[in-house]
């Protein structure tokens, strides 16, 4: 069995895989060794194990998983993975669009793919129908916004993402509400129509801590898969199984 860990900006998503079979899903805000550890107890045949991390984590974890595994991956620059990446500053490159992006290619490989991760960022990230990765971009998520118009302004307020808004607001709470999410669904589908225009065999994910939000608010259909990071980290593990 096969032990994969998210460690997101946010939150923390940990899967448990027999081969391909999603076993257990848990999401932590924090992770500590005593979670691990209580895994591992409840999933006693779990042999390998891969993490990903777009933050700093306490080294600890890392020792503890590398002592009571028997395969353990940190994933990095240098780990091998089942596609070609053809991002040139491989090292900056977060390494949760990246197995969003393997996670997506495993659905549909040799197909043109875009995945959308509505996070803390959203990040638009593209593979080809050859197995390549290109590369995507980064704007700032839906609580981002929020806070940048509070931060940067001296009077607007502080709001949340409302199911209740209109395209043309009539107080500034609603402006504020309007804008910032209206923004991101045409930004979103914007995108999604210009690739489409060049990739007529495009199919689209999406993913992260706001797509359910936002699933029914597109235009364009979309495949919604909130375990995509971890699908990707499980095919890296197993093709890493199969080549050492």
């Amino acid at each position: 069995m096969n032990l994969t860990i998210d460690i997101g900006n946010s939150r923390n998503k940990i899967a448990v895989f027999n081969n391909d079979e999603i076993i257990d899903i848990i999401t932590k805000e924090t992770l500590s060794i005593s979670d691990i550890s209580e895994i591992l107890s409840t999933y006693p045949k779990i042999n390998y194990a891969i993490l990903s991390r777009v933050k700093n984590i306490d080294s600890t974890i890392i020792s503890y998983l590398k002592s009571n595994t028997s395969y353990f991956i940190d994933l990095d620059e240098n780990s091998k993975i089942p596609i070609e990446n053809l991002y040139q500053t491989k090292n900056t490159l977060g390494k949760d669009r990246l197995a969003a992006v393997i996670g997506a290619n495993n659905i549909f490989p040799n197909t043109s793919v875009l995945v959308i991760d509505a996070g803390t960022a959203i990040t638009f990230d593209f593979i080809n129908k050859n197995n390549q990765y290109e590369g995507g971009t980064i704007s700032p998520g839906l609580e981002m916004r929020f806070k940048s118009l509070n931060y940067y302004t001296n009077k607007l307020p502080l709001l949340n993402k409302n199911e209740d808004f209109n395209l043309i607001a009539d107080n500034t709470a609603n402006a504020i509400v309007s804008g910032v999410q209206n923004g991101i669904i045409f930004e979103i589908d914007s995108y999604i129509n210009t690739l489409k225009n060049k990739y007529n065999d495009l199919k689209i994910f999406l993913t992260g801590g706001d797509a359910i939000f936002f699933d029914k608010k597109l235009k364009n259909t979309i495949f919604v898969n909130l375990n995509l990071n971890n699908i990707g980290l499980n095919k890296i593990l197993e093709h890493n199984k199969s080549h050492d």
